[in-house]
Order: C-alpha cells, then structure tokens, then sequence
C-alpha cells in the first residue's frame, strides 16, 4: 500500500529519470576524444578539459545540443596542436549530431507507472533545457498524455522551484520533485521546501554530480532504484 495518500503533486525530470539521455552524450565525448588523438594529454585529461569548457559554454548559452557542440568546438581548439581546419569542425558537429538521431529509449516500467500513478496524483514535467529539444524528446516519447502540464526551465535552481510552485498554485508540503540529479533535482528542490525522490541512474552526467542534502525538518527524501519502485510510495 503506497505510504502518501492520493492527491500528491509530483514533479517528474525527464532525461535520465523518463528515458536515457547521457549515454548517448557519453558516445559522442568518446568519439571526439578518439578523434583528438592528442598525444600530450591523456584521455582522462581531455574529458577534466572538456568539463570545464561545458561549464563555460553552459553560463553563456544554456544546455543543449547547440552548447554542447560548441563546447566540442572550443574544446578541440583549445587543446589541438595543429590549426582546427572548418572540416574538423564539422567532423565534431557530426559527433553532435548522432545525438539528435537516437530514438527515444524509455527507461524500465517508465510508461506503466506514470499511468498508475496519474490516476491518483497531479504529474508534472519538469525539465531544464533547450525548450524545442525537451518538448520534442517529450512528443516522441509517447509520455504527454499523462501529464498535466509541462515546465521547461534555463536551469533548476530554487528560484526556479519556488517559481513554478506558484505559477501552479502548488503548496510545496503536497509536492515532490522526481529524478537522477542531486544537483538540479533533488538539492534545489529540497532547498525550495519541496519533498523529493532521487532515482538512481549510474550514468548520470557528470557535472550534475553532488552529494545528496539531507531532508530539512519536516520535509521527506526517498532513494529509489528504479522507476517502477514510484508506485510502492504514491
């Protein structure tokens, strides 16, 4: 018998909580670090180099497919020995590319649970992104049917929480964020006065890495394995 009593408003991230996402990101890094085949640095290197790029690129252009090939780019320029000719730089385009190419590949019990538990409780998307690339990713899904509205944000931080709750008319104490993120999905939301679930996914992306925060009074915080697990609690 689930634990919290119908009529939660649950916020549910998308990419790596809904469906992969990372994975393929990861394809393309290793990709590009092959194809930089530098010989100073080691591919260990390369990536702590990259990271550092994307956060640049993150601050003055967002996420998305667009930042992260730039974040390519520069990353290449940054470290090539040789002058970066317009045909490397569009090979690494093509690194990019191969990610808006994949299907969408739903995570186990994804569609099932979401069904159950949209029967009982008010579901929300919310994501953070570019807003043509996540509604799209949502359309191809198959997942809109069971969600009341859908929030897509620059970034999840507080503000940004406590922005939505108002826009819904939510009261935090009946609302829980859903997904793999410590640092977008779980501290912030927790920070903003909300409950929270984090969904383990091993592949998440490295620079939303973080230590878990603990639960302030009153508020609750769940560790979950799997999607499906959702059902036993709500």
């Amino acid at each position: 018998m689930p634990r919290f009593p119908a009529g939660q408003t649950l916020l549910i991230d998308a990419d790596d909580t809904l469906w992969e996402n990372n994975i393929y990101f990861e394809r393309a890094i290793a990709a590009f670090i092959s194809f930089l085949d530098h010989h100073e640095h080691s591919p260990a290197e390369v990536r702590q180099t990259l990271n550092t790029v994307e956060r640049e690129t993150i601050l003055a252009h967002g996420y998305g497919l667009t930042s992260f090939t730039q974040s390519l780019v520069d990353c290449f320029e940054r470290l090539s020995p040789l002058p970066v000719t317009d045909e490397k730089r569009e090979r690494i385009r093509g690194f990019a590319r191969s990610i808006a190419e994949q299907e969408i590949e739903l995570l186990p019990g994804v569609a099932e649970t979401l069904k159950d538990l949209a029967r009982r409780h008010h579901l929300i998307l919310m994501t953070k992104g570019n807003h043509a690339e996540q509604a799209d990713k949502l359309a191809r899904s198959g997942l809109a049917q069971f969600f009341a509205s859908v929030e897509i944000v620059a970034e999840k931080d507080p503000v940004a929480y406590r922005e939505v709750l108002l826009h819904q008319n939510i009261e935090a104490r009946s609302a829980w964020m859903i997904g793999n993120s410590p640092k977008s999905d779980i501290n912030p939301a927790l920070a903003a006065g909300l409950h929270a679930v984090f969904l383990f996914h091993k592949d998440t992306w490295i620079l939303e890495h973080a230590a878990v925060d603990a639960a302030p009074a009153g508020q609750h915080l769940i560790e979950l394995d799997a999607f499906a697990k959702l059902c036993d609690i709500f």
